[in-house]
């Protein structure tokens, strides 16, 4: 106690000593003028459908057992109030509703305050009662029986045991009531909505410009207004689709007559303007006042990246941990996910939103949030490429940033570093660009002039040597050199024992890593992915709190061996493992713990390729593998170069209930595939490279050795493909009562390719299956797959495959060998390929011809590849679907062509038609490219048609002659073709240039 007493006093003399003052809390009033429930309905713009969609949500007479509550949600300024007072003022709801009240709630949810509001509003008359019972027992009375709207504007608080007590006297007898709320956080719309919260968007640049204009020009303009519009649209770009912004700069510029005015506002920046003559960035800190501390820091930190920057998230923790921003977790919990919270929390509150670019992971900050950083920010975070005097400025400033890929911004940065001494962040702006390398910075210089630095990312510089100085910022928590040239780290890293987080991704030269890694004890992302070394430093058991560990390569040697994973059981995310023939027995494999590293998501088991002399003890291989099972809850199995002949029994385990995707390559000693048929959900199976798999039996569906009872086999199964499986020959069949039991009940998508023994029967009954491509299968005769809802299919080598039916649902299709073919116009003559939109043939010596010398009737693409026996339907009736048409040594019986059978044809190609003598173009509106190629009897084409863009002849005998030398008796037809090419020779038409 004493201690803790003395420590106090020394805090409060510090206080003294450097004349600190308590402040009053900030009167947050001034910033905020509280809501009203009236609007003029026609000064707002873009909102009818919000309005329309809430309208209907009140005017719902669907009976709910508690009063519903609708949040409508949104960042500052967007525009929540507006609406909620354009419905509340609306005809219908006026009508529909007996009692009416509207509260503005503010910072602080008072349950007394706010409710004795409600009863004001809905009785017109002072509540002068002051204990919560007798309001409460008041507002029942008065909404009992009764349609009541009550609308909550601005609400910040999200204590949920307040809501409950708040929402009481509604639920007492009342009926047809509904709450509207409005708020910008979403954990307040979560707590308080009965139905999903409504998230009102940004205007678009039309509406934005209509409510500036509103507020800018008055009804009797007498301004120039062509030329303030022109410079005002340009300033309604920088709102953002922000309302308020446009609005308050509208208002701003309402008394301004020279444009030179208008052109300052727009070339200023937010935070330049006084509060009194825009509320913009008051509205917004707002929401800036009422965030903790704690998420105030690492929203600021933001501001070092430019605008429309798209965050990622992972990143961007990763650079708040190494600024030490985030709080230290509680127990059960890690510092990232600290990170994650808080970034959630602002996404939550709109200081982020989701990126229109659809990674899952990316986010961008709205323009005016970012001013709002950069106010905050104030000299302490600069961005090079926005400030030119950046060598004068404040020494203040501890987090800079400039753009890497900008030399002007590199060399500022350079000359600003010599006079900031005390930075702490020095960051790279960066577009994402490979294999691209910028000159022009001396690492040494600027490692001796910065050792206070916590962040420094050098990725993509000209870089080849680190020199030793590195080690002597023991400051430093994030270090980046992905992508540079470097071969080799400086042994001083080792001193960086501050170390958080290291990335070396892509550094494709590096192949060894200090020796003494296992100093930085406090490292938890290592990033080597993209790097080739040659193997792991010794005791990397001692880097127990590594979160992050692209790969590890199991060493010959104890102190660099498998069983230094052991104590690394904090790993997340994707794992590889490789030069697992280096692991000599199970016990070493043991000691790796593979299965007590839970947060593993991805593992990927690799052993080096081997020769097939080499001599495996295939028992040892497998308990070796045994030793290494993963944890119950993986999510994605990758497994490489397995020595073995079997699998052990895990692999196939109902247990890995989480287990998603199982990727098996290049086992070549295996004899039979695992058990895999009771994988609860398994979605994505890739089975390659098995040279010694001869039959997949029933094993393969159910036998996972646990004794259970077997489920439908791979019931979860979306995806199954094998690659180069040179031995196997049979697929059994699957026994099963009917259908409904049929094993890959949602498969949708079936690959076999280079499997040249494969003969015999494929399951004979895919329900789900969307798309099939069999390929390099010489020795495959059998009937193809019923698949009622199949949309592609491809089966291509030569082989001896059937159709049964023609599906209805099939829209793509590419087939080929004499059996397949017959069989599909065999199919033709029973069921008319409605859906059909793709079609091509090829290798087909049968005389067939299209049913009814007609194509399907919406193909829109056709490929007959060396079917010399096809006839061609030149139908009398139009085909206006077809828009691509490729002959390939195909069609002899073809000699005449005439393309106004299709009205619609835009790529036409003849090639190898040996019969070809006349081609009738001349018809046609549509066409832009024809090719034609070794036709020799083919000797004029004439009146092509003016849509035609593209002409090209090649080994066509006189006719290519007669173009090259612009014979006059078919040069004027061509003439105006922009491209024309001969045999390879480009020929100039100055008809055209």
């Amino acid at each position: 106690m004493e201690k803790i007493v003395g420590t106090l006093e020394s805090v409060v003399a510090k206080k003294n000593h450097h004349r600190l003052k308590e402040c009053a809390k900030v009167d947050m009033s001034s910033w905020r003028t509280p809501s009203t429930s009236l609007v003029v309905s026609s000064d707002i713009f873009g909102r009818d459908k919000d309005k329309e969609k809430i309208i209907k949500l009140l005017l719902d007479d669907t009976p709910h057992a508690k009063s519903p509550v609708i949040p409508i949600v949104g960042m500052g300024g967007i525009g929540k109030t507006t609406l909620a007072q354009l419905v509340y003022n609306d005809e219908q709801v006026q009508q529909k509703f007996n009692v009416k009240a509207w509260v503005c709630v503010g910072e602080v949810f008072d349950v007394l305050k706010v409710t004795k509001t409600v009863v004001e509003k809905a009785t017109s008359a002072s509540c002068n009662m002051n204990d919560l019972d007798s309001v409460q027992q008041r507002l029942r009375t008065e909404v009992t029986g009764k349609k009541f709207l009550v609308v909550l504007d601005d609400m910040w608080t999200n204590h949920y045991d307040d809501w409950k007590t708040f929402l009481i006297p509604f639920q007492c007898g009342s009926q047809g009531g509904k709450i509207l709320v409005t708020t910008r956080i979403d954990a307040v719309a979560s707590m308080v909505k009965t139905i999903p919260a409504h998230n009102l968007s940004l205007l678009n640049d039309e509406q934005c410009w209509l409510v500036f204009a509103n507020h800018a020009f008055s009804a009797s303009e007498s301004r120039d207004r062509l030329a303030l519009e022109k410079v005002g649209r340009k300033i309604v770009e920088k709102c953002k689709g922000l309302p308020l912004a446009a609005q308050s700069l509208g208002g701003l510029l309402r008394t301004k007559d020279n444009i030179r005015d208008w052109k300052d506002v727009l070339m200023s920046e937010i935070w330049e303007f006084s509060e009194d003559e825009c509320r913009i960035l008051p509205a917004l800190r707002i929401s800036y006042h009422y965030l903790p501390s704690y998420l105030k820091r690492c929203f600021v930190y933001c501001s070092l990246y430019p605008k429309n920057y798209e965050f990622d998230k992972d990143e961007l923790v990763l650079l708040w941990m190494a600024e030490d921003l985030l709080q230290q977790p509680k127990s059960g919990s890690i510092l990232e996910e600290v990170g994650y919270r808080y970034f959630n929390d602002l996404a939550a509150r709109s200081f982020f939103q989701p990126s229109k670019n659809g990674y899952k992971d990316s986010f961008v900050m709205h323009d005016l949030m970012h001013d709002l950083a950069t106010f905050c920010g104030e000299k302490f975070f600069v961005r090079i490429s926005e400030h030119e005097k950046v060598a004068q400025h404040d020494t203040k400033t501890r987090h800079l940033s400039y753009d890497v890929n900008d030399n002007y911004s590199v060399l500022k940065m350079l000359e600003a570093c010599e006079s900031l001494s005390h930075l702490r962040t020095l960051y790279q702006i960066k577009k994402k660009f490979y294999g691209e390398h910028k000159e022009g910075i001396d690492p040494c210089c600027l490692l001796a002039q910065l050792k206070r630095l916590r962040v420094l990312p050098f990725q993509s510089f000209e870089i080849d040597i680190l020199p030793d100085s590195i080690g002597e910022l023991i400051h430093l928590r994030y270090l980046n050199l992905s992508g540079t040239l470097i071969v080799t780290l400086p042994e001083s890293m080792s001193n960086l024992y501050n170390l958080q987080t290291l990335k070396l991704a892509e550094c494709e030269k590096l192949k060894k890593l200090p020796s003494n890694m296992q100093n930085l004890v406090n490292l938890r992302h290592l990033d080597i992915e993209g790097t080739d070394l040659e193997e792991m430093p010794k005791k990397m058991s001692k880097l127990k709190d590594l979160q992050i560990l692209s790969y590890y390569i199991a060493g010959k040697h104890e102190e660099n061996g498998i069983g230094e994973l052991g104590e690394l059981t904090h790993l997340h995310g994707s794992f590889c493992l490789k030069n697992l023939e280096n692991v000599k027995n199970s016990g070493e494999a043991s000691n790796a713990r593979m299965d007590e590293k839970i947060h593993l998501n991805d593992i990927d088991l690799t052993w080096s390729s081997f020769e097939e002399s080499e001599v495996c003890d295939s028992q040892s291989e497998k308990d070796v593998l045994d030793k290494l099972h993963p944890h119950k809850d993986l999510k994605k199995l990758y497994m490489c170069g397995y020595r073995g002949t079997m699998f052990p029994d895990w692999l196939g385990q109902s247990s890995y209930h989480n287990m998603t995707e199982l990727y098996l390559s290049g086992c070549r000693n295996c004899l039979v595939l695992p058990s895999l048929g009771q994988l609860p959900s398994l979605e994505r199976l890739v089975i390659t490279d098995f040279n010694k798999v001869k039959k997949i039996g029933g094993s393969f569906y159910k036998g996972d050795g646990t004794h259970q009872h077997q489920e439908t086999p791979f019931r979860s199964l979306k995806s199954l493909q094998f690659f180069s499986l040179s031995c196997w020959e049979e697929w059994e069949s699957y026994e099963c009562d009917d259908d409904d039991d049929a094993p890959f009940p949602q498969i949708e998508k079936l690959s076999i390719w280079n499997c040249p023994k494969l003969r015999g029967d494929l399951p004979t009954f895919l329900p789900s299956l969307k798309s099939l491509y069999i390929r390099g299968c010489e020795e495959l005769g059998c009937y193809l797959p019923r698949a009622p809802t199949i949309f592609l299919m491809e089966i291509l080598g030569k082989q001896e495959a059937r159709m049964r039916d023609l599906p209805l649902s099939l829209q793509l299709l590419r087939i080929e060998g004499k059996q397949l073919v017959d069989s599909l116009f065999e199919a033709m003559t029973h069921t008319q390929p409605t859906s059909l939109i793709q079609l091509q043939i090829s290798e087909c010596s049968s005389a067939i011809s299209f049913p009814g010398d007609s194509l399907p009737p919406l193909l829109q693409d056709l490929r007959i590849y060396n079917c010399k026996n096809v006839e061609f339907p030149m139908q009398y009736q139009q085909h206006h679907s077809l828009e691509s048409l490729y002959i390939y040594n195909s069609c002899d019986s073809l000699t005449f062509f005439a393309l106004p059978v299709f009205p619609n044809l835009l790529f036409l190609r003849i090639e190898r038609c040996e019969n070809l003598t006349s081609l009738e173009v001349s018809h046609s509106q549509s066409l832009r490219e024809l090719w034609i190629e070794e036709c020799p009897k083919l000797v004029n084409i004439t009146r092509l048609p003016a849509s035609l863009r593209e002409l090209r002849i090649s080994e066509c005998g006189l006719l290519g002659e007669d173009i090259e030398r612009k014979n006059p008796h078919i040069w004027p037809s061509i003439s105006h073709i922009p491209y024309i090419k001969v045999n390879g020779n480009l020929i100039d038409n100055d008809s055209t240039s």
